[in-house]
């Protein structure tokens, strides 16, 4: 429970929190009441505080994440192409700039209504993964945040998965094969695992098609038959060429050759 002796810190040590999260912590209503108007917290959109001194800030991803698992009761973490740039295999092409979170739950309308949102795209993962089994197969890593533990970005196999569930809308099948220039060491284990629990049959018939454009040492180990691919034909790119190994349309460009 609350103490009135306790440093607001205790309670709010990086990020932001919501009022309701800070009540339910033990805050009393006027002691939160008090620190707004005393200027020891600051509203950030209705219903959610900082500390003043990262009002004005610009806001580290560490914090922005970290405050979002501490609100949430299901994991938000970074994937898609921000992973991919984290783990270093984004520099064969520039991207977005705007942060890519992942989670099974909506954006929510209180983050929404902070300026910061602005600097995410969130996507939802209930077409993708099983987010428990994600969770218990230990298939994220430890980011760099301020609360010591949180396993919050995707390993960059899963990330090329999430990014491949883009393509062509959010990404272009141009830029995902750059991607795919910088993807030469993979671990056909990890992949294995994350292809058999995938639920996106487009993103997987898009990873064996680069998988075999590129044929890196990792692609032996992995057999497409193992895995659900959906059936007949599905169109991927608009007036694209059918690939006829995996039934989907692809860039004139990019069909029968690297």
């Amino acid at each position: 429970m609350f103490s009135y002796h306790q440093d607001l810190h205790d309670y709010l040590p990086v990020g932001f929190a919501t009022r309701q999260w800070l009540l339910d912590q033990g805050m009393p209503v006027h002691t939160l009441d008090n620190a707004l108007k005393s200027g020891k917290l600051v509203s950030l959109a209705r219903g959610v505080v900082s500390h003043p001194r990262l009002a004005n800030e610009p806001w580290d991803l560490g914090d922005v994440v970290a405050s979002l698992n501490r609100e949430l009761p299901e994991p938000v973490y970074v994937g898609g192409l921000a992973a991919l740039s984290r783990a270093g295999l984004a520099h064969y092409a520039s991207f977005n700039k705007r942060e890519q979170l992942y989670s099974p739950l909506r954006m929510p309308a209180w983050f929404a209504r902070m300026a910061i949102s602005q600097n995410y795209v969130w996507h939802g993962t209930a077409r993708l993964w099983d987010n428990a089994w994600l969770q218990n197969e230990n298939h994220f890593r430890t980011f760099d945040f301020p609360w010591d533990g949180l396993k919050a970005l995707a390993t960059p196999e899963q990330a090329w998965l999430e990014v491949l569930a883009q393509v062509p809308n959010g990404i272009s099948f141009e830029h995902a094969d750059n991607l795919m220039q910088g993807l030469s060491v993979l671990s056909p284990r990890r992949l294995d695992a994350l292809l058999r629990v995938c639920r996106h049959v487009l993103a997987k018939r898009l990873f064996f098609f680069f998988a075999d454009r590129y044929d890196y040492p990792w692609r032996k180990h992995l057999n497409a038959a193992d895995y659900d691919l959906g059936a007949g034909k599905r169109s991927v790119e608009a007036g694209g060429k059918l690939d006829k190994t995996y039934l989907i349309t692809v860039p004139e460009s990019l069909h029968g050759s690297a």
